[in-house]
């Protein structure tokens, strides 16, 4: 089992319905370990709890155990609030129920996840006290062709549960899981090569390169295509020690400039991040959102949405660097705002313009629900690579190798 896999690169099947109908227990059945408390008390689940492991055919999952969105509880609204914010990042929504019982909380995870498009399973949990009924059954296949029922109980019906509920998985898992997207491989020929510029200073973690460094040297490693990394510094010695040109050029954001002006005209160019915005979420929306920076106004609000938390460095990308730029580039007085983690306003019309980071800890369903909430409040979204790019003068070049797309 690979446990290295990054959760954001995991299918997020995210468990639903009532407190006590035993949404922990089916946790526990299906990963056959105590992953979860279990309790006749309602609430006894306080917060999220993920548990990550290999379930065939999905391959690397995450379960995501919610709390009870009835719960009444003095700290209900905390947790129901931690449980809706997983709307947005399930992949597959497991609503478990009793029998005969399919209510105004049950409809409203159905409909988040058809507003989601996402699969839904119902899971008819306590058959061996209150069986699955014929008309019930019927009622729930006209909801969604995902049924079944089990009593996750009942120790001797494990394997019985694991295999029916990856039955159903298997029927309804995203396309994108049994056959992920390339990040950078499909516009490569095979044997081909591909050079990766990346920075390696006080910025840099010590020992090792970043999460999108290492996933694209994977993805065109298993493209069956060689992989050049060098440091900026070493990127004009490294093109004239090869043979011949490389397919793609793919750099740093914060170095694009120098290694734009270094690439031959006719070579391919872009960034780790333009990668990402295509792999995570809608390059082409990101695009457009690049090119609304040069109609900002005074005043304008912008904000800067960070995925994951960290302690801001000195001279940090995101809380730093790109507002600095952002008001050299434009001449004007904006304000800038910035959130992080999986925080994310709601109020979003009081942007004129959302900059986001690679997405890199994100879920591909997670980015583009992002993005479609600031379509829907007509805010243009960009992300950080897009946006250095525009700055640096360089956007055209390094959405070029997309060039099937529509940018205009």
């Amino acid at each position: 089992m690979n446990q290295s896999i990054p959760k954001s690169l995991r299918l997020q099947i995210g468990i639903f319905g009532r407190t006590n109908v035993g949404k922990s227990s089916f946790l526990n059945t299906i990963t056959s370990q105590d992953v979860s408390i279990v309790s006749p008390l309602p609430g006894t689940t306080t917060d999220v709890v993920e548990k990550v492991m290999e379930f065939r055919p999905a391959g690397p999952v995450v379960f995501l155990d919610t709390a009870g969105i009835d719960d009444k509880s003095q700290l209900s609204s905390d947790r129901i609030q931690r449980t809706s914010a997983l709307f947005d990042r399930a992949d597959v929504f497991v609503v478990i129920t009793e029998n005969e019982i399919w209510g105004e909380y049950e409809e409203s995870i159905r409909e988040k996840a058809e507003s989601k498009k996402a699969s839904l399973i119902v899971i008819v949990n306590k058959s061996d006290v209150h069986p699955l009924s014929d008309n019930f059954r019927d009622e729930l296949l006209s909801i969604t062709p995902n049924v079944m029922s089990c009593s996750c109980t009942v120790s001797s019906s494990g394997e019985t549960v694991i295999s029916a509920f990856r039955e159903l998985l298997t029927a309804c898992v995203p396309e994108e899981f049994l056959s992920p997207q390339a990040i950078v491989n499909d516009l490569i020929p095979k044997n081909g090569l591909a050079v990766l510029v990346v920075p390696v200073d006080a910025g840099a973690p010590k020992g090792r390169l970043i999460m999108p460094q290492v996933q694209t040297i994977r993805d065109i490693l298993d493209g069956d295509s060689t992989v050049v990394v060098v440091k900026e510094s070493q990127y004009s010695s490294a093109l004239s020690m090869l043979n011949g040109k490389p397919d793609i050029v793919i750099c740093d954001s914060q170095v694009v400039q120098n290694v734009a002006e270094q690439t031959p005209v006719d070579v391919p160019c872009t960034t780790f991040s333009v990668l990402f915005a295509r792999l995570k979420g809608d390059l082409e929306e990101a695009a457009r959102g690049a090119l609304s920076i040069s109609k900002l106004k005074a005043g304008d609000k912008v904000l800067i949405a960070e995925a994951c938390t960290h302690h801001a460095a000195e001279d940090d990308i995101g809380r730093v660097k790109i507002p600095r730029w952002l008001k050299e580039y434009t001449g004007i007085d904006l304000q800038i705002d910035t959130c992080c983690g999986r925080d994310y306003p709601e109020n979003l019309e009081q942007y004129a313009l959302i900059i986001h980071c690679g997405a890199c800890t994100l879920t591909r369903r997670e980015m583009l629900g992002r993005s479609i909430k600031a379509v829907e409040k007509n805010v243009p979204i960009t992300n950080y690579g897009l946006a250095i790019s525009c700055f640096k003068g360089v956007l055209n070049r390094v959405i070029e190798p997309f060039k099937n797309n529509n940018y205009k």
